[in-house]
C-alpha cells in the first residue's frame, strides 16, 4: 500500500519543489500524522457506548484508539474529573498514508451531496481540520452492527508553514477540495 508514498516522493514533492521554489529538498512540507477524534458525551450515562466507539475506530484505521479522560470536573455537564469523555488515534507512517488514500478515495465519495471539502479549514500554520457527521461512509464499518451514528474530527498535521503550501500539498495527495 506505499502507492500514495509513491506518489508522493515522485510527483508530489518535485511539483512542489518547483512551484515554491525551495532550496533545499528539506523544506518540501510533508504530511506529518493524522489525528482522528470522537467525542461522546454520552459515555457519562452508558460506559458501554465507548467500547461501540472504540471498536469503529479500530476498524476504521486499523490501530488501537486512545481514551481521552476529562481533565476538570463541570457540574452543568454532569462531568467528573477522570471520566471517559472520548477516543482518539494518531496515524503516523504506512498506516496513516493507507487512511490517507481511503478516505480521499472510497470514504467522502460516499458522503451524501458531496461536492469537495471545504477549501478554508486550515488553521494558519499549515494544518487542515475537517469533521465528518457519520462513520458509516467508512466501507470498514457495517450498517446492520452500528448503535447510533457518530461523527469524528480529522486533523492533517503537515510540516508545511503556510496555508497555501498545505493546500497544494494535499491537493496533489488527493484530497477533493470543493472548488
Amino acid at each position: 500500500m506505499a502507492r500514495l508514498k509513491e506518489t508522493y516522493v515522485n510527483e508530489v514533492a518535485p511539483a512542489l519543489m518547483k512551484k515554491f521554489e525551495y532550496k533545499s529538498v528539506m523544506q518540501i512540507p510533508k504530511l506529518d500524522k493524522i489525528v482522528i477524534n470522537v467525542g461522546c458525551g454520552e459515555a457519562r450515562d452508558n460506559p458501554k457506548v465507548v467500547d461501540a466507539i472504540v471498536s469503529d475506530v479500530q476498524q476504521i484505521t486499523g490501530q488501537k484508539p486512545v481514551l481521552c479522560k476529562a481533565k476538570k470536573s463541570v457540574a452543568n455537564f454532569k462531568l467528573r474529573e477522570g471520566m471517559t469523555i472520548g477516543v482518539k488515534v494518531t496515524l503516523r507512517g504506512e498506516r496513516m498514508y493507507e487512511f490517507l488514500d481511503r478516505f480521499f478515495n472510497l470514504a467522502l465519495p460516499r458522503v451524501r451531496d458531496f461536492r469537495g471539502i471545504n477549501p478554508n479549514s486550515f488553521d494558519g500554520r499549515g494544518n487542515y481540520s475537517m469533521g465528518i457527521k457519520e462513520q458509516l461512509i467508512f466501507p470498514e464499518i457495517d450498517y446492520d452492527k452500528i448503535d447510533k451514528v457518530r461523527g469524528m474530527d480529522i486533523c492533517f498535521v503537515t510540516t508545511a508553514n503556510t496555508d497555501e503550501e498545505a493546500r497544494e500539498l494535499l491537493t496533489l495527495m488527493g484530497a477533493p477540495f470543493s472548488k
